[in-house]
């Protein structure tokens, strides 16, 4: 143990305030602080000659709070972190857990005490910053400057009641679609508007649920402030007598770079904007008309605002069309928008040839759950197959006979590891491995329906993406038994050998077949959970459970790894199954069928039956008291008999 790890250790149980010299090496863009340990848990690991810690109960005296969204180039996956304005770094930041924070609207609900640094600070410029909050219209407040309203008054713009001071405050809304992020090019809609102007503005971002919040509690409602800048097409703002048209065209409210609570800025916030280095606003809150605390007081009188709702607090004198003439926004204008505390918002009027890039975003919104998906963070890791994203992976030399593996209902490719290693499978041949839709790291969408004919078309999609065109060898479990006897069906030529552990009974008989549907809807209502003491139980054997606890472990650590709505989809396709003739497998394909003698899924008559079916191109091995789970219950038995007939 390191004299590092002694000192952190002495830490335990009591408050110590403690700088490990490893942990502020990794953090030198944010060094030097120290952090106050109560109570803390710490772990000690080697990876790459750094140390990472893992610390349950900590508070840092720094303060990571400049919460910036972006997206993780490398995972396609959106994080938060905190963004140091001055060296232009971002350090990501997770729950206390250590789990990813991946929005703004957690950070809300949580709160900065159950939020931690993770992993090390990069350079802002490698990631994508994204706006610090999406998917909802954009609260706002019209002339709420005195000689904003002025200007705007005297603009031949204004549709509203055309005084210098409003009586109440002008509410009106930005739609969703219109928020875009710092860096992000606004689209100038040449064919909508020639008068695309500028309002830089105060967001102020609430923090709790709040009905008919009165001035003196408006406060307590306020998370903390971003930069809006209120992108406005003003002839339209003007021809159709209310504000929203004007207001809302895609990409037309920019937002950003960041996020920061209250209690971290000060009590009066400067505002300023700048047109291509030119400042051309420059105002505070104490300029407002209606404070922050009314407009929240008037915006709550008949609705409810909710944690994460920004509400743009209204822009000061300075816009296009205050000037004489009216000056507006031209491709290749760059305006900034900088808050006190809050850093510059930064956007560039894009060209007139330029797409418009909201289109795109919208038409990748889908509303259709994919299920089993956060178990691969990673989507490289996938294989797009048939379309899809499956997990697949090849070991062995690609230039040796190929084996291709299918496993069973509520199992995955790892149920071959023990088999592969136990025998070198991988010296000897090039084997392939993927899990089947909705299983293990396999997502899988509402949209598609898994069946035996589903899943055959996934092996041939992996037999094309390998380039194995003959001469394969299938390896198959359970219902991977009927996958690859179909597969062996439709694809005459592609299998020269099948091994088949434990094949069920094809068709399901009826009650069999009810039973799996049941079993479909008891997952979808109560998750794997409610199945799983059965199922392990039913597809051991006597002796196993008896003796053999490790393998009963490994068949309940399966099912319960496994995504509720994958194994209930998976259960359908068994259920619903159509009946194969084994017998129509090509006369060159050999069949070893491996079965155990207590195995209820396919018993050894079952079996005895397809060997006979097969006509002498099928051998029989029953493993002596062994259930359905035959490699974790038998792992000697199934490789001697895998070995024996693949030379």
């Amino acid at each position: 143990m390191t004299e590092e790890s002694d000192a952190i250790r002495g830490c335990m149980q009591q408050s110590h305030a403690y700088t490990p010299p490893w942990f502020l090496r990794s953090m030198s863009s944010v060094a030097p602080f120290k952090a106050n340990i109560t109570e803390m848990i710490a772990w000690e690991t080697h990876l790459n000659t750094d140390y990472i810690i893992c610390i349950q109960s900590t508070s840092w005296s720094m303060s990571f709070t400049n919460y910036i969204a972006y997206e993780d180039l490398k995972s396609g996956r959106n994080r938060i972190g905190h963004y140091d304005l001055s060296e232009k770094t971002i350090q990501p930041l997770s729950f206390i857990s250590g789990t990813h924070l991946d929005n703004l609207y957690q950070v809300i609900e949580v709160g900065e005490a159950n939020i931690i640094p993770s992993g090390s600070p990069f350079s802002a410029s490698s990631a994508k910053i994204l706006p610090p909050f999406t998917g909802r219209d954009v609260l706002c407040v019209g002339k709420n400057y005195a000689e904003h309203a002025k200007e705007f008054n005297s603009s031949g713009f204004d549709s509203s009641d055309k005084v210098d001071t409003p009586s109440h405050p002008v509410i009106f809304t930005k739609r969703f679609t219109s928020i875009i992020g710092d860096g992000e090019e606004i689209f100038p809609h040449p064919e909508f508007t020639q008068t695309a102007d500028y309002e830089g503005e105060i967001g102020v971002v609430i923090g709790k649920p709040g009905f008919r919040v009165s001035e003196d509690d408006a406060m307590s409602h306020v998370w903390g402030y971003t930069i809006v800048n209120d992108m406005t097409a003003r002839e339209r703002q003007r021809d159709h007598k209310q504000f929203y048209i004007g207001k809302s065209p895609d990409t037309f409210c920019p937002m950003g770079p960041i996020a920061v609570p209250a209690s971290k800025l000060d009590k009066v916030l400067c505002v300023q904007t700048h047109v291509n280095g030119e400042l051309r606003q420059n105002a505070t809150t104490d300029d407002l008309i209606f404070s922050i605390p009314y407009l929240i007081k008037t915006m709550s009188e008949g609705q409810t605002l909710m944690p994460g709702d920004v509400l743009a607090t209204g822009t000061p004198a300075g816009v296009g069309i205050g000037r004489k003439p009216p000056v507006y926004l031209r491709p290749g204008d760059t305006i900034a928008v900088s808050v006190t505390g809050l850093g510059t918002l930064t956007n560039r009027i894009a060209d007139l040839n330029s797409p418009n890039p909201i289109v795109k975003r919208v038409q990748n919104i889908s509303h259709l759950p994919q299920t089993n998906t956060t178990k691969s963070v990673d989507t490289s890791m996938l294989t797009q197959i048939n379309n899809k994203p499956l997990f697949y992976k090849h070991l062995g030399d690609s230039k040796k006979s190929p084996i291709v593996f299918i496993h069973g209902l509520g199992g995955s490719s790892e149920f071959y590891t023990p088999l592969i290693d136990s025998i070198d499978l991988k010296t000897a041949h090039s084997l392939h491995l993927f899990d089947l839709e909705g299983h293990g790291l396999s997502p899988t969408s509402p949209l598609n329906r898994l069946s035996i004919e589903s899943f055959t078309e996934d092996v041939n999609g992996i037999f094309e993406s390998a380039n194995i065109t003959s001469g394969a060898s299938i390896i198959a479990h359970s219902m991977g038994c009927l996958v690859a006897v179909n597969f062996a069906l439709t694809h005459p030529g592609k299998v020269s050998k099948l091994i088949l552990l434990g094949p069920p009974p094809s068709p399901l008989l009826e009650a069999d077949s009810n039973a799996t549907f049941a079993r479909a809807e008891m997952v979808r209502t109560k998750g794997m959970a409610a199945v799983v003491d059965v199922v392990a139980a039913a597809g051991t054997s006597a002796t196993t459970k008896a003796s053999n606890q490790l393998a009963v472990a490994a068949v309940r650590m399966s099912l319960l790894g496994q995504d509720p709505e994958g194994y209930a989809k998976a259960c359908a396709a068994l259920a619903g199954a159509k009946g194969l003739d084994f017998g129509a497998i090509q006369a060159t394909t050999t069949t070893l069928i491996v079965t155990g003698s207590e195995d209820e899924v396919s018993p050894p008559q079952l079996c005895e039956e397809f060997v006979k079916a097969l006509k002498g191109k099928a051998s029989l091995e029953v493993l002596h008291k062994i259930g359905h789970w035959h490699v974790f219950e038998d792992l000697q038995g199934v490789s001697s008999a895998v070995n024996d007939f693949l030379r």
